[in-house]
């Protein structure tokens, strides 16, 4: 079935039943090079080389849109988590228990300094709901955004705790809500590299920083 006929002198770049996932391509490649308010649907559908109204068929508003580009950026953020966990040497159980802890850490902070507007995007709550704007299809209103307790890199996150424990590394009585700890911790520096402090420092500095951020927090969980 065709969804829809190409504007004129544009190519479709979509098979024919797969214009939902051109659209999130789209939008992908739209996040990527300017963050969550740069995803906007008609945008999407033009570079697709199809109508707005082919779009609406597929994504009653950008909101839609927007939580469909979301959770990809979730996703290759959790995709660049598992390939740095599993790149760990294998070695003693509690030397590899903290070699993956720090190879979470790392890509997570490495995710947010080379993708920094997929990083916001998979994080982006939106503003606060204005109903006056809920007639408009390109309106952003607010949500909740994403349950993150629900996301591959936390679900992850919980496991190398799980094995940090299971080695001995970690007393047993610090594990309980340990991956709420790391987590703000790993994505407080995160933060600061797509628009905070840190991406004003040289790469030097800003490396010895978060190396140092990264094995403080190590030691904190692991202490005994």
């Amino acid at each position: 079935m065709v969804h829809s006929v190409p504007r004129r002198g544009t190519r479709s770049r979509y098979h024919h039943g797969d214009l939902r996932n051109a659209l999130t391509a789209e939008g992908l490649r739209l996040a990527r090079a300017g963050g969550p308010e740069a995803v906007v649907l008609r945008e999407a559908a033009r570079r697709a080389g199809v109508s707005a109204t082919a779009a609406y068929r597929h994504f009653a508003n950008r909101r839609e849109l927007l939580t469909e580009v979301r959770n990809r950026a979730l996703a290759e953020l959790a995709r660049a988590v598992v390939m740095a966990v599993e790149a760990c040497e294998r070695t003693e159980p509690g030397e590899l228990a903290l070699a993956r802890l720090r190879a979470v850490a790392h890509a997570y902070l490495g995710f947010a300094s080379a993708e920094p507007g997929l990083f916001g995007t998979a994080f982006h709550t939106g503003p606060p709901a204005d109903p006056a704007s809920r007639t408009d299809p390109e309106a952003s209103p607010g949500s909740a955004g994403p349950d993150f307790s629900r996301t591959g890199a936390y679900r992850i996150l919980g496991r190398v705790l799980d094995g940090l424990v299971e080695s001995g590394r970690m007393p047993k009585e610090r594990r309980p809500h340990a991956e709420f700890a790391a987590w703000t911790a790993i994505h407080g520096i995160a933060a600061m590299f797509v628009d905070g402090a840190l991406r004003l420092f040289p790469e030097v500095e800003r490396e010895a920083a978060v190396n140092l951020a990264v094995e403080n927090g190590i030691r904190g969980l692991t202490a005994a």
